[in-house]
Parts: structure tokens; C-alpha cells; sequence
């Protein structure tokens, strides 16, 4: 599972928890998309990126 190179997001893990109480691991995966990117020297770079990051605007799309 790739990680947000900005806030190094990645999967969450934990447990599915029925109604009876049974517990089963369960795999929460963040919003991360492989995006073109402009890196401060001006060249383009492809990293993986999350979208809330996306979003408010803490990388600028090639």
C-alpha cells in the first residue's frame, strides 16, 4: 500500500467489530493517488499523494 509522500498517510489498521462482539482485523485505506508533481527546482516528479493534500493545495500538479 503506497504512503502520501507529503503527510506520510498511509493504511490504518484495525478490528471489524460485529453485533455479537466478534472481533475480525479489518484494513482502512487512504485516498492516495500516483500524480504528476512539480518539485521546487522546477522538474516534474511522480509521487504518490493523498487527495485531502490534493486538495488544500500543498502540492502543485505538473
Amino acid at each position: 500500500m503506497a504512503k502520501c509522500a507529503i503527510c506520510e498517510k498511509g493504511a490504518h489498521f484495525g478490528n471489524n467489530v460485529s453485533h455479537s462482539h466478534r472481533k475480525t482485523p479489518k484494513m482502512w485505506k487512504s485516498n492516495v493517488k500516483s500524480v504528476r508533481v512539480k518539485t521546487e527546482g522546477g522538474a516534474t516528479k511522480k509521487m504518490y499523494v493523498c487527495t485531502s493534500c490534493l486538495k488544500s493545495g500543498r502540492v502543485e500538479r505538473a
